[in-house]
């Protein structure tokens, strides 16, 4: 029997910065419901380890934080777009530390501790030593936890969004609420809200090997590419230089602090190489260096490269990187005696859903924000420690802009879901097999370094993967396994082709077809939109 549908004011699905920030700001005045498909801390923030950006300190500027990160996002960021996050960013800073975050003290006791990463020209990382995610997922969540108009759906997974066309309404195109798995029971629910916020976080699930949590199946792009919204720039997925190469922890990231503070990357032959690469070293962009080390592999014929930061002494990596230690312990290595094996992983989509300063996409009432949403801040490439920044400051302008601009009530009945004929799944190989084969295919042909003829092989495949997991889809009965399956196939074909759709190398997109970077191309976005009628 269905249950009765659930009536919200606002729905976020996702409960990382960018969703649990915005539901603290609406939720003052409004009822809201934060659903997700896990814990409530299993979110990308909350594996973060470095730090969020900000201008903090006298020897720093919003001018110098600009320019860093219109010079990393490499001729595509959006300046307006880049200089109002910059410049909003330090008083949402402000405000969570007011609400109880615990930033790392300067060694003077005046104010935060300020590291700096690669691409950065001046120390603005503010952190929690190297767990600073986790301490800002605390802080909200406590805060989340004591408000009483906040309800949290944990163990619930988005399947769709229900718009007006969906509904065969002739209005324009607005959302109406989401059909929404709860897992413990099986049942597919409906939930009812006049604004949906899509903080879903991003991709790396897609890929092999990522530093990403279980959870970063690019369900939000999915699910807003299938209602209709225009999805951009998803060739550019930026590649983390340094996951921990341990076939016990293959997702395991080694922060860019630990190079922002004196860290070296060494070869094979135990000698650096960076400068050969970049004028920067260490502390060049993150796809010049993570392009370095794939390079250097594949010259060497080198399972990884080495992480060195022994030289700094253990009392000051102890009390710099405690988390990474202690796991890396864990693990039978110690970084304070001896270099860390490191390869390059999948870390962060700099593209996604396309989204104006205030998270709206093209979808009356459908907002998306965090590493979901395609603002124009990162451009080609993100800027260390930018991503809880951009979160931080697009949830409170999409919160601030949703309570100034009430959309009217959903006043038409959402149906059931309905199953047809649907029966419960029978081979369940089929959906692990699927999984692996996209993941595997995405990572030996739209990895670091691409070429049309594996961009267009992936394509081929994916197209017949496709076909099969749709057919699955409809015949079984929905489960969690099936969802992400469907979802990071259909995020997998937006970034083939999106990267078929632009003839460069531009940021995180390395094609050897196309070597170099072409002007005509810069500002130039690559925009995908589901056609109507197509599955």
């Amino acid at each position: 029997m269905p249950s009765s549908p659930r009536s919200f004011d606002y729905l976020v699905l996702g409960s990382g910065i960018a969703g649990l920030t915005f539901a603290l700001q609406v939720g003052v005045q409004r009822r809201v419901a934060i659903v997700t498909k896990k814990q409530p801390a299993d979110s990308n923030t909350n594996w973060a380890q470095g730090g969020i950006a900000g201008v903090w300190s006298e020897d720093d500027s919003f001018e110098l934080h600009v320019r860093d990160t219109l010079e990393a996002g490499a001729g595509l960021c959006r300046d307006e777009v880049v200089r109002t996050i910059v410049e909003e960013g330090p008083a949402r800073i402000a405000e969570l530390i007011a609400l109880g975050t615990h930033f790392s003290p300067a060694a003077d006791g005046r104010g935060p501790d300020l590291t700096r990463e690669g691409g950065h020209s001046a120390r603005r990382i503010l952190h929690a030593k190297d767990a600073t995610g986790a301490e800002i997922e605390r802080a909200l969540l406590a805060a989340i936890a004591a408000n009483p108009n906040i309800e949290v759906f944990e163990n619930h997974f988005a399947i769709d969004l229900v718009t007006s066309t969906r509904l065969g309404l002739v209005e324009p195109e607005r959302v109406c609420g989401v059909y929404v798995l709860n897992q413990p029971t099986g049942q597919v629910e409906v939930f009812v809200a006049p604004v949906v916020v899509l903080a879903t976080g991003g991709c790396g699930k897609v890929y092999l090997y990522t530093t990403n949590p279980d959870i970063a199946t690019g369900d939000g792009v999915a699910m807003a590419y299938r209602a209709g919204a225009s999805v951009a720039n998803m060739e550019f997925i930026q590649f983390h230089p340094t996951c921990l190469y341990h076939p016990k922890a293959r997702t395991f990231l080694i922060t860019e602090a630990v190079r922002g503070e004196g860290g070296y990357l060494l070869g094979a032959d135990g000698r650096r190489f960076m400068d050969r690469y970049h004028p920067k070293a260490e502390l060049a962009p993150r796809d010049i260096v993570a392009r370095a080390i794939d390079a250097e592999m594949k010259k060497t014929g080198a399972d990884c490269v080495f992480l060195d930061i022994t030289h700094k002494g253990s009392a000051f990596i102890e009390g710099h990187f405690p988390t990474i230690c202690r796991r890396l312990r864990e693990l039978g290595l110690d970084m304070t005696r001896e270099p860390v094996p490191v390869v390059p992983a999948a870390h962060y989509q700099c593209g996604g859903i396309l989204t104006d300063l205030d998270g709206r996409t093209g979808i009356d009432g459908l907002y998306a924000v965090g590493e979901v949403a395609c603002t124009g801040l990162h451009g080609a490439n993100r800027l260390a420690s930018n991503s809880l920044l951009e979160a931080l400051v697009c949830s409170h302008r999409a919160a601030r802009h949703a309570l100034a601009h009430p959309p009217p009530p959903v006043s038409v009945q959402i149906p059931a879901w309905d199953p047809g004929p649907a029966t419960d799944p029978d081979e369940l190989v089929v959906v692990s097999h699927n999984w692996e084969e996209i993941r595997r295919l995405m990572w030996d042909y739209v990895g670091i370094v691409r070429t049309n003829k594996r961009l267009r092989r992936a394509a081929k495949r994916l197209a017949n993967l496709q076909e099969e997991i749709r057919e699955y889809y409809w015949d079984h009965v929905v489960t969690g396994d099936v969802l992400e399956l469907r979802n990071i196939a259909t995020v997998a074909e937006l970034i083939v082709d999106c990267a078929l759709q632009r003839p460069e190398s531009r940021g995180l997109h390395y094609n050897l077809d196309f070597p170099h970077l072409d002007p005509a191309w810069a500002q130039r976005d690559t925009v995908v939109r589901k056609r109507a009628g197509t599955p």
